[in-house]
């Protein structure tokens, strides 16, 4: 298929020859988007095949393509999401009230609830019904503009249940018209029948979790909970160790409650991400400076649980990368709308919108593993895009905080 997209008021996040290559942005080089103004962009197949100014269009050239008239809108690649947890039973609305009622996350998990009360949902749910509930979810917030998504396990916390949650996102792979990426996080929590004997589960993740992930290539990434009153240093260090002898790259829950080493474990063993962040210092920020790995905030669970803010303009302004995505869970961020991941990075954390926008685009495809096919609109690049309604600004897109901005979403070349 063809689809010739004309009169666009302006394309957000051209690849130009400046910038032909990069697979993400760091430091000062966030405040630039490239963008090209009063432009076309032709989709064959599957794939971004050329763009430029209106100017230079010659229509004649495609006659019988399929056109879209975007006078007055906007293009921008598809949002990456790089972190969710949207395979999960149900939800935990009772939590909520105990959050209204002071509880800290910590108290709630103590209590039986967080994460192990997602697990026992997740133990009464069949993968049919896991499956319908997620399809849901992911129609959803591909309306919202979100075109990749990275989706972990962890409410199982036995083998069979995370097994069952990547098998899950296997089948969410071939139903849905989504980029996903799946990460296993037997590291999630300490089930209640191992309490006091943590040592003994991770002994279970590495030596029958991951053998067993690993013979169904269910996973591409591999994660852990590294923080206060979850999994240690030495824990991490272990289980990842373990995951990548089976090709699993390590991403890393790390430094949401406390400083906890995570970070560092996290580039020592060469982490795609590293997310969460509130607790960030000079230490943390020394041991990302040169590495490959992608700092990665989740502005959702910031908000939803009124935690301490990560230091973004400090991260920034050593130099490092940022990349923000939703945490898309049922206790912490119980919302994968990228647009408002947007307007809470200029909101909340103080971005400009040009840095947030690469934040969610072609720095959260790094933290994916995608930026080779996504984050950008590049020649041969995956045509994931969406047109805006009409818009005066690319401003708008974060400051216009309760709406839906976006008018048709096209995925793989095809309009959703």
């Amino acid at each position: 298929m063809r689809l010739l997209i004309t009169n666009i008021k302006e394309i957000i996040q051209v690849e130009t020859s400046k910038t032909s290559g990069k697979n993400k942005v760091c430091g000062s080089e966030m405040k630039s988007l490239p963008t090209l103004k009063d432009a076309f962009l032709l989709i064959e197949g599957d794939k971004i095949s050329s763009f430029g100014s209106m100017k230079k269009l010659q229509e004649n050239e495609y006659r019988g393509v399929k056109k879209i008239d975007a006078t007055g809108k906007m293009v921008f690649p598809c949002f990456c999401d790089s972190h969710t947890h949207l395979v999960y039973q149900g939800s935990r609305e009772i939590e909520y009230i105990d959050k209204i009622k002071g509880l800290s996350y910590e108290e709630i998990a103590k209590r039986g609830g967080g994460i192990l009360n997602s697990a026992k949902n997740l133990h009464n749910a069949s993968e049919d019904e896991l499956v319908e509930q997620a399809m849901q979810r992911l129609n959803e917030i591909i309306t919202f503009g979100t075109g990749a998504v990275e989706i972990k396990s962890g409410y199982g916390l036995n083998i069979a249940d995370e097994i069952k949650m990547l098998r899950v996102i296997r089948r969410l792979k071939s139903l849905s018209p989504l980029t996903i990426r799946s990460t296993f996080l037997g590291a999630h929590a300490v089930p209640a029948e191992f309490k006091g004997r943590q040592s003994d589960y991770v002994d279970m993740i590495i030596n029958e979790m991951i053998p067993a992930v690993a013979y169904e290539e269910l996973a591409d990434y591999i994660d852990v909970f590294c923080d206060k009153g979850f999994f240690t240093v030495e824990d991490t260090e272990r289980i990842l160790m373990a995951g990548m002898k089976y090709g699993m790259q390590p991403k890393i829950h790390a430094n949401e409650l406390d400083y906890s080493g995570g970070i560092q474990a996290g580039v020592k063993y060469n982490a795609l991400s590293v997310d969460h962040l509130e607790y960030v210092g000079d230490e943390e920020i020394k041991a990302l400076l040169n590495s490959e790995t992608m700092p990665t905030v989740l502005p959702g669970a910031a908000f939803f649980l009124g935690m301490s803010l990560s230091p973004v303009r400090k991260m920034l302004d050593a130099g490092l990368p940022l990349a923000m995505a939703s945490d898309f869970n049922p206790g912490s961020s119980p919302s994968g709308n990228m647009q408002f991941i947007l307007s809470l990075a200029c909101i909340m954390y103080r971005l400009l919108p040009e840095e947030a926008i690469n934040a969610v685009t072609l720095n959260s495809a790094y933290a994916m593993g995608v930026s080779d096919e996504l984050g950008s609109i590049a020649v041969r690049k995956k045509a994931n895009v969406f047109i805006t309604k009409p818009v005066s600004t690319y401003e708008f897109m974060p400051y216009a905080y309760g709406s839906n901005k976006v008018e048709t979403v096209i995925l793989n070349g095809v309009i959703q």
